[in-house]
């Protein structure tokens, strides 16, 4: 009677086993499953943003944004994937000075696209100090496209003047940059900077404004030109690059 009794038990057990390994599977299979869509989710969107830039229909000037970080750029190749002008980084605060730009510079235009050079504006040194490395490194060229202010909060400078003398700075940095180059700049606040000093309010200058897929809107007046997108790949260079448009002429939101 005993021995029939362990018998049972031992089925149960068995049973209970059978049955929990069972759910322990399914469970594992769905959970694959999810992640498996998630995972392939998140890949169709990151090989999405690596691509999208806005409708030429709607901006007919489109073109790119290059540093240092994207290598040796192969500008052939830069202008078959679309790029009708380009925007390099020359000069960073006082003494910066992006080791690749002599050969954005030359090899943009060797290759029939329309350049630009960008200062990194620092919040920790004089405008003068900046104008003058600005200079030294940039040359005057009649057809040169407008140099461009980029004023972005930067973790390595703790500086914060009042909105009064930084717009004064400011000012003195542009008169400086355009007696030499010959033409006005834009001015590119990113949103955390244009949100504490309100630029766009306070410098009459064209404005470069930025923000991944859909169109800025913080500037105190319309954008002329926009970052759209600072995640595309392009053959020919290393990383991301930025993706710009040009505003229309005659043409507001």
């Amino acid at each position: 009677m005993a021995t029939g009794v362990a018998k049972i038990g031992g089925k149960g057990t068995a049973g209970r086993w059978r049955r929990w390994r069972d759910a322990v599977e399914r469970f594992l299979r769905r959970t694959a499953g999810t992640l498996l869509l998630i995972l392939l989710g998140v890949g169709i969107a990151l090989w999405w943003a690596s691509r999208w830039t806005p409708s030429r229909d709607l901006f007919p000037n489109q073109g790119v944004t290059i540093d240092a970080a994207n290598g040796e750029v192969r500008w052939g190749s830069i202008k078959a994937a679309g790029a009708d002008f380009a925007y390099v980084v020359a000069t960073d605060g006082a003494s910066g000075v992006d080791p690749m730009f002599a050969r954005n510079l030359a090899q943009a235009r060797d290759a029939g696209i329309r350049v630009g050079a960008i200062h990194r504006y620092s919040l920790c040194r004089l405008a003068t100090d900046q104008a003058a490395n600005f200079i030294r490194r940039v040359p005057r060229r009649a057809d040169a496209l407008p140099s461009v202010v980029w004023l972005d909060f930067d973790d390595s400078c703790p500086d914060r003047p009042t909105r009064a003398l930084l717009l004064s700075e400011l000012a003195t940095f542009l008169a400086q940059i355009e007696a030499h180059m010959g033409k006005d700049s834009l001015i590119a606040p990113g949103p955390a900077f244009e949100a504490e000093y309100k630029v766009t309010q306070g410098i009459a200058r064209t404005i470069w404004l930025r923000r991944d897929f859909f169109e800025p809107d913080y500037g105190a007046h319309p954008w002329a030109m926009w970052q759209a997108n600072n995640h595309i790949r392009l053959s020919g260079a290393d990383g991301t690059v930025g993706w710009n448009v040009l505003r229309p002429q005659g043409e507001t939101p």
